[in-house]
C-alpha cells in the first residue's frame, strides 16, 4: 500500500538525515492523516486512489509556487520547490505518454460518439476516470481539445 511505502521511506529519511525528503513525507503522511479522519467520520476507509490525489492537490500547488517564484526572481525558491516536486512524484503511478493518452482518447471519442468541441465536458468525464493518477489533467485537456478540434475540422 502507498501509505506503508511513504511512512517506509520518512523512517529512511529521517535516518539518513535527509531533511527535505523527510519534510516533504512529514507533510504528506500529516495531509493523509486529515484525510483519514475525514474518510472514518463518512464511514470510509482512505485508498490509495484518495492518497493519490492528495500528493497531485501538493504536486499541484508546487508547480503553481515554482511559476511565482520564478516571475519574481527566487531561484533558490524555485529550486527547494522542484527538488519537492521531484520526491513527491516518485509516489505517483507510473504516467502514460502521450501517444498512450492520445489512443485512450481516441476510443472515448468514439465510444461517446462525440463530434466536436460541444462534448468536451463528457470526454473529460470519462477520461478522467479512465485516466486517474496514469496522466496529468493538463496533457489530457490539450490532447482532448486538440482531437474533437480536429475531428470539428474534417467533419467528424
Amino acid at each position: 500500500m502507498l501509505l506503508e511505502r511513504i511512512n517506509k521511506d520518512y523512517i529512511e529519511a529521517k535516518k539518513n538525515h535527509d531533511t527535505l525528503r523527510e519534510s516533504v513525507l512529514n507533510l504528506l503522511k500529516s495531509n493523509i492523516k486529515y484525510k483519514e479522519i475525514e474518510a472514518k467520520g463518512k464511514g470510509k476507509t482512505l485508498e490509495d486512489n484518495d492518497i493519490i490525489d492528495l500528493i497531485k492537490q501538493e504536486i499541484k500547488k508546487r508547480k503553481e509556487s515554482i511559476e511565482l517564484y520564478k516571475q519574481g526572481g527566487r531561484q533558490e525558491l524555485v529550486e527547494k520547490e522542484s527538488l519537492e516536486l521531484k520526491i513527491l512524484q516518485e509516489y505517483l503511478p507510473e504516467q502514460l505518454s502521450e501517444e498512450e493518452i492520445r489512443a485512450i482518447l481516441v476510443k472515448i471519442i468514439e465510444n461517446i460518439g462525440a463530434v466536436n468541441m460541444k462534448d468536451f465536458g463528457k470526454v473529460m468525464k470519462e477520461a478522467m476516470k479512465d485516466l486517474k493518477g496514469k496522466a496529468d489533467g493538463e496533457t489530457i485537456r490539450k490532447i482532448a481539445e486538440g482531437l474533437l478540434k480536429e475531428k470539428e475540422e474534417t467533419g467528424g
